[in-house]
């Protein structure tokens, strides 16, 4: 059976024990915090984050994934004995990293020529963020447990992330409004009335789908799509931020509306609080 090595970056939220039970590698963001450089998902959990970006006088930035960092991967992984390697990006429409994983698959492979056919290196474009495909990995890597090929994997991957809704509400515009990220979040205006956006992304593009008035009904809301538009017996999962009461309000509705739980509630790392701001839900299917 093939050696399979699997790749992605931070913004992927993949838990730290998923990454550990399914030997998959997280290419941590650096993320610059006042005078300090930490790298996401490494120096801080999810939650401890949340309050240190609430507490910063001004919103940290986090900076790409340079070429070095996955030619040093790629050599690393080659070094190790796997047959193949796989690496799922960050929506290229918001990070130069894909470019960059690109451009260092061509600098590996005119060091390594004999590795174009006995190392071949998987690289695919997720054009969104966060579990839309963290749980691709996740599930490819699962594949490869199971003795699935490397392209057949990728196949999967790419299917998925090709039909993949991520549909959220950041409830504090402050932050996606500031890092610019989060182009249509800029352009909202309603706040004074109460509104809340309902946004996804659409070939890599944010994108408002609805404005509604109220936590309440931003619930209501993201159900209602997803059980419009979910394909029937596909998983669904549930994003969140430090609002663990709108969390909770979401999962319930998920239960009364959907007639189940989500697969996975996870918190959001990082990159994504950043971008999006920690007080956020939403949830993650297959349309």
């Amino acid at each position: 059976m093939a050696r399979i090595k699997f790749t992605t970056d931070s913004a992927a939220d993949i838990s730290p024990a998923a990454q550990q039970e399914l030997d998959i590698q997280v290419l941590p963001f650096p993320i610059i915090l006042g005078e300090r450089e930490l790298a996401d998902g490494v120096d801080f959990t999810p939650d401890d984050f949340y309050e240190m970006l609430l507490a910063a006088p001004s919103i940290p930035t986090h900076a790409q994934l340079n070429p070095y960092a996955f030619t040093q991967c790629f050599e690393e992984a080659q070094e190790a004995g796997y047959d193949a390697l796989i690496h799922t990006s960050i929506n290229s429409k918001g990070s130069a990293t894909f470019q960059n994983a690109l451009q260092a698959r061509e600098d590996f492979y005119e060091d390594h020529p004999e590795a174009r056919e006995a190392f071949p290196i998987h690289i695919i474009d997720s054009k969104v963020y966060t579990m839309g495909y963290g749980w691709a990995v996740i599930q490819g890597a699962r594949m490869a447990r199971e003795g699935k090929s490397a392209p057949e994997i990728a196949a999967w991957i790419q299917d998925w992330v090709d039909h993949v809704r991520v549909i959220f509400s950041p409830l504090d515009l402050r932050f996606a409004k500031r890092s610019g990220r989060i182009s249509a979040a800029a352009a909202f205006v309603g706040e004074a009335l109460g509104l809340k956006p309902v946004m996804t992304f659409t070939d890599g593009e944010s994108k408002i789908l609805s404005k509604v008035r109220g936590e309440k009904n931003v619930v209501a809301s993201i159900t209602a799509l997803c059980k419009k538009e979910r394909r029937p017996g596909t998983p669904f999962l549930l994003i969140r931020g430090n609002n663990l009461e709108q969390a909770a309000k979401l999962e319930e509705a998920c239960r009364q509306e959907l007639g189940e739980a989500p697969a996975l509630q996870f918190p959001i790392g990082g990159v994504i609080a950043i971008n999006a701001g920690p007080n956020l839900v939403g949830l993650v299917y297959r349309t």
